[in-house]
């Protein structure tokens, strides 16, 4: 735009160069990103497997003047589905248990759909064996609660509705079958390459150990 004090633009580079108009900031205002909110979160792309759900958002304003840039516009999460296609129960596997951190607990359900509590389920802990250098290696928001999966810990993890299977009272890779001395497999959802063993110290009716290191069975 041309000036009294010369020719100069509505340009976020004129505040490094310092040759910005005299009412640059009135006639040039800061103009941040501008996102929607989160959609909701999609389902699982595989049933009965661990597998990714996503979610995202749209750019309602693009940034201008040196407005704050866009944050992402799309999140995932590990998940698992316990219905196949055809909507039948998955069968509980003899694979090693699938983990995931307390917050994925926070949207189950805790009552069916005709209002009546659902079993409130049961706690195992065990102490951490060994864990694969992926936990660590991955910096994505869904991904930061496997950094405190750490080796020699005691951990919690919840067996509950709807991980819990209604004929046998157990979630897969629970331990309820295993000896104390048994070296047991686990493997967190949403990056299958952090996994790792434990050993089974006991079954309790509630999960006490601190927030970052209480998980749930998926």
């Amino acid at each position: 735009m041309d000036r009294v004090f010369g020719t100069c633009f509505c340009d976020e580079g004129c505040v490094r160069t310092k040759d910005c108009c005299f009412d640059y900031f009135t006639a040039c205002p800061v103009q941040d990103c501008a996102v929607s909110d989160w959609s909701f979160w999609s389902g699982c792309a595989k049933p009965c497997q661990p597998s990714e759900r996503v979610r995202v958002r749209h750019i309602e304003q693009r940034p201008s003047n040196s407005g704050e840039a866009c944050p992402g516009l799309e999140q995932r999460a590990g998940c698992r589905e316990y219905r196949d296609h055809r909507g039948n129960h998955c069968g509980l596997g003899s694979g090693p248990a699938f983990i995931s951190s307390m917050e994925f607990a926070r949207g189950r359900p805790r009552h069916d759909s005709y209002g009546n509590p659902l079993d409130p389920g049961f706690c195992v802990e065990f102490t951490l064996e060994s864990r694969t250098p992926h936990c660590t290696a991955e910096n994505r928001p869904h991904t930061h609660w496997m950094r405190y999966i750490t080796e020699g810990f005691k951990v919690c993890v919840a067996c509950e509705p709807p991980a819990i299977r209604n004929n046998t009272g157990r979630c897969q890779g629970d331990g309820q079958e295993s000896d104390k001395d048994a070296s047991l497999r686990w493997q967190a959802v949403g990056n299958p390459q952090c996994r790792g063993t434990w050993r089974k110290i006991q079954k309790t009716q509630q999960c006490d150990c601190p927030p970052q290191h209480s998980f749930v069975f998926i």
